[in-house]
């Protein structure tokens, strides 16, 4: 008698089940803060959108520190946070950035190439890690694309000391010189697993959202 083995295995959990997992609810957030980001690139608040997209690194990074640090997680929940995260990515450091340069530069049909380029890297990026993973276990090949925002939201701190014109040309360039380190074969090492790192980013984030929340209230 032939035995189904599916019929043994245990049924799969819900989907919302996967809510109790702390690190999914980190993941979430950072996803909350991307869409803020996004909202506020679009009706141009950007500098709210700057502080959104620092925020969705923080929870990104944090997510990643507390997951590894549960025990009794098991390789389901771990596929699921990793998959989770995986598509969190595409959205907070592909699309945003993409929207960011494109409500900048008024939705004009030049930035629209940028904005593709900078979506496709970031893609590409993703689906190489996906793949390969880390080079020798250690280190990202290309650069890994939540730098793109941590760097964006630094260049945007320039845009009062030069004029839109020259402050545009300097978006667009950087974003597409990110989407060419994305998918470059330098190596760069994996910044959000150690501790410090993370302490680092917390501070990083902090200050960047008083500065830009200060340039809010002006």
């Amino acid at each position: 008698m032939v035995t189904d083995k599916a019929a043994l295995q245990d049924p799969a959990p819900a989907i919302l089940s996967y809510l109790k997992d702390v690190p999914n609810l980190c993941s979430l957030a950072g996803l909350a803060c991307t869409l803020s980001a996004i909202y506020f690139s679009i009706i141009g608040l950007f500098y709210a959108a700057m502080i959104g997209m620092v925020w969705a690194v923080a929870f990104d990074w944090a997510d990643g520190l507390i997951a590894r640090r549960l025990k009794g997680r098991s390789q389901n929940d771990m596929d699921f946070g990793g998959q989770l995260d995986v598509l969190i990515d595409i959205v907070s450091y592909g699309v945003t950035p993409a929207i960011l340069l494109m409500s900048y530069g008024q939705f004009a049909p030049i930035y629209l190439v940028g904005a593709f380029i900078m979506l496709a890297a970031g893609v590409l990026r993703l689906s190489y890690f996906a793949t390969y993973g880390l080079a020798d276990g250690k280190k990202y090949t290309g650069l890994a694309i939540d730098n793109n925002s941590l760097i964006l939201v630094f260049v945007f701190l320039l845009e009062n000391a030069l004029s839109q014109g020259v402050f545009t040309i300097l978006l667009y360039v950087s974003c597409i010189s990110l989407a060419v380190l994305n998918v470059s074969k330098i190596q760069t090492p994996k910044l959000s697993g150690n501790p410090r790192n993370v302490w680092l980013l917390a501070v990083y984030t902090l200050a960047i959202s008083g500065i830009y929340g200060w340039k809010l209230f002006l």
